[in-house]
């Protein structure tokens, strides 16, 4: 049976950086970002549910998600957010299960950006790796990346596990704070012989 990861990491940390270096190592790969974004297409699973739950402002002129209304909406409510997240994280649940048990890799990763603050995904991974660096490190990679100013990438932070509480989580963690990207992968690579030595 593959071996569950569970990986996480504040915006910014490199965990996508990581999550392709377990790929090409020969992981499975399952992003519950991009499954999400699948039940948001038009004709997705969510795109019904989601427009009686909000209405039809919320479903743009090609029928799925209209994205930043929505973003700007569950930063501003926490009672809207609880509502999108009760109609997404049953069905991404459902597809992640039968992701994993299709998987034959010797490793099956599970990339989960709120992993320690949803509090439900614990139970359903064999280990969790955080990816980590300093918050003032995540700040620069977004804004050079997003072009979003300081204060939206902060408000993205505020809404995710500290630091600490991530690595509190972890039973293993990934630094990737003033290293080159050559330095990360041997550090992937390093943890992947680690993890699945003991069953060759």
């Amino acid at each position: 049976m593959s071996l569950r990861v569970g990986l996480t990491g504040g915006i910014g940390s490199g965990k996508s950086t990581v999550a392709a270096r377990l790929v090409e190592r020969g992981a499975e790969l399952i992003d519950t970002d991009a499954i999400a974004r699948s039940l948001t297409l038009p004709g997705g699973a969510a795109i019904e549910p989601i427009r009686e739950a909000f209405g039809a402002d919320f479903i743009d002129a090609g029928g799925g998600l209209d994205r930043t209304r929505m973003r700007e909406a569950a930063f501003a409510d926490v009672e809207a957010r609880r509502r999108l997240e009760a109609i997404l994280h049953p069905r991404i649940g459902l597809e992640v299960e039968r992701r994993v048990a299709a998987s034959t890799a010797p490793l099956t990763v599970l990339d989960i950006p709120l992993l320690v603050e949803s509090g439900r995904w614990r139970g359903r991974v064999d280990r969790v790796w955080v990816v980590d660096c300093a918050e003032e490190a995540q700040l620069a990679r977004v804004m050079a990346r997003s072009g979003w100013a300081e204060s939206a990438v902060r408000a993205v932070m505020a809404q995710q596990a500290s630091r600490a509480a991530r690595r509190a989580a972890a039973d293993a963690v990934i630094d990737n704070e003033g290293i080159t990207l050559d330095t990360l992968r041997q550090e992937v690579d390093a943890l992947w012989q680690l993890t699945l030595a003991p069953t060759g």
